[in-house]
């Protein structure tokens, strides 16, 4: 593989050719066995966990709530992101690239799932905060088809603002790369890095932080002897989304000041690459996690997941099984976490913090 078509395989951003004297082919090498072996390990993982969501939720036979609507847009989202990964872990070890309708599409599905995908993160969070500190109105607005309004906005915002990410994408020399026209080569990449670390790091970041306080603080004024878990549900909440965007973002603000010349010798440019390289991949795994944080910690998806199981079950085996051994004391559990005073008025009748 040569070195100009490695160049374009962090594929969030474009970087431009490096002196002949700054020899890059350590960082090559690193990448080339790196790169593809977290994107398969991220699609695989990805894959399942978030497939095992759609697929609870799109076979329950209880009425959806506005939660499962979101839960249903987040897993799909992240379905978009990583199917998206095995074409650049081609595009990585293959020097032919994609063809140009290819590159468009692939470059598409990735920014959009990769935006969407936060952007249902933070409008849980905010569902959360409306159910619990609003409780008392939120009866009204937390319906299935305001879910659905609100999703289908979401998407489009998602659409609007990963636009401006790919619109210039095209295959150039075997390449997938944005192709800028000369007059926007020097702001055009700063402005993306800018909508990437504000609408895709730092807003988010700001309404998750104030809605789970919100929620924090609701929680202390109720008698619950469940607050000690929901307080550790939030915390993983926002503790897994600092730690696994933060670094990302990060280097997407050191690459902006790249294009000013702040990184003019060799090693820090080859650092700056291989950094960003190494903090782009880590956040991928960020979508094999939330299945976890934001259905596998919830009641009622054990629940879903424990009827899918059932049938699943009662196919291969042609009758009905009942795995006690799963969830052997379900039917005991209180679902709620937080008082009925404050329950009470969620439409899912769900009180879990994150479901």
């Amino acid at each position: 593989m040569t070195e100009t078509s490695f160049e374009t395989t962090t594929f969030m951003y474009s970087y431009e050719n490096f002196p002949i004297a700054c020899d890059q082919r350590n960082v090559l090498d690193f990448g080339i066995i790196f790169l593809p072996t977290l994107y398969s390990l991220v699609f695989a993982f990805g894959l399942v966990g978030n497939m095992l969501v759609v697929l609870a939720l799109t076979n329950s036979s209880k009425h959806k709530s506005i939660t499962d609507i979101y839960l249903l847009n987040l897993a799909l989202s992240d379905l978009l992101f990583v199917t998206t990964l095995p074409f650049w872990t081609h595009y990585v070890l293959n020097e032919q690239g994609f063809n140009n309708a290819l590159c468009k599409l692939i470059t598409a599905f990735y920014f959009i799932g990769y935006f969407s995908g936060i952007f249902f993160i933070t409008i849980i969070s905010i569902d959360r905060y409306v159910a619990i500190v609003l409780a008392a109105n939120s009866l009204n607005s937390r319906t299935v088809q305001h879910g659905v309004v609100v999703s289908l906005g979401v998407w489009t915002t998602a659409i609007l603002v990963a636009t401006p990410q790919f619109m210039f994408t095209e295959q150039v020399d075997n390449e997938c790369l944005a192709n800028y026209p000369d007059v926007l080569r020097d702001i055009w990449p700063v402005l993306r890095n800018v909508e990437t670390n504000f609408l895709g790091f730092l807003v988010p970041l700001l309404i998750m932080c104030y809605c789970y306080f919100g929620i924090i603080r609701t929680i202390f004024s109720c008698k619950n002897h469940k607050k000690a878990r929901t307080i550790k549900l939030i915390l993983v909440v926002v503790i897994v989304f600092v730690l696994f965007w933060t670094p990302y973002n990060v280097m997407v603000f050191l690459e902006t000041l790249k294009y000013y010349n702040l990184f003019d010798s060799c090693e820090l440019k080859k650092d700056l690459r291989l950094a960003m390289n190494v903090t782009e991949t880590i956040t991928f795994i960020h979508c094999c996690l939330n299945p976890f944080i934001y259905a596998f910690a919830g009641e009622k998806f054990r629940k879903y997941l424990y009827h899918l199981y059932r049938k699943c079950l009662s196919i291969l085996c042609s009758h009905d099984v009942r795995p006690q051994f799963l969830f052997p004391d379900a039917h005991k559990r209180e679902s709620t976490i937080i008082s009925a005073s404050v329950t009470s008025y969620t439409s899912d009748g769900d009180g879990s913090i994150l479901l």
